[in-house]
């Protein structure tokens, strides 16, 4: 069954409100989305259950935490194995500096979003890190010089 006839417009409008604030109480959002708050409350928890909502988290500062040196590396495998790309994969969940990862098409295997202190961190990064994984055949980077929009919801 499409997500769509799953999904009523009660409880895209329960995810929307809680993409917005995912802190405020079952009776602020029952509020929000005009229903009472012990259905609201059931319905969230189906769509926790039911894998709608992942997990609640805080959207930090980066540049305050003294890592708002952002970078988007392009990787490249040696070869198209199955062995190199899961070395990359297996790779990434143990490095924290690397906060998001795709696999993508076109010229090279995989997309990595890395927040670091600055440059010459980034740098380190480059050679100490991910120069050490044996299966990369080159890098591409891009920085960012400022970020426009980064709302972390997904249009519903």
């Amino acid at each position: 069954m499409p997500v769509n006839e799953r999904l009523d417009r009660k409880d895209k409008e329960i995810l929307s409100e809680l993409q917005k604030n995912s802190r405020q109480t079952n009776k602020e959002l029952a509020l929000a989305v005009n229903l009472s708050t012990t259905p609201t409350f059931e319905r969230v928890k189906r769509l926790e259950r039911e894998g709608y909502i992942k997990k609640y988290t805080a959207v930090l500062d980066a540049d305050k935490l003294n890592c708002g040196f952002v970078a988007f590396c392009y990787l490249k495998l040696k070869q198209h194995s199955y062995g190199d790309a899961m070395k990359i994969i297996n790779a990434v969940e143990d490095i924290p500096e690397i906060v998001e990862c795709y696999n993508i098409s076109g010229n090279y295997d995989f997309l990595l979003k890395i927040y670091t202190e600055d440059m010459k961190s980034y740098q380190k990064f480059l050679l100490r890190i991910l120069g050490e994984l044996d299966c990369v055949g080159s890098l591409n980077s891009s920085f960012v010089l400022s970020e426009i929009k980064n709302n972390h919801q997904i249009p519903l």
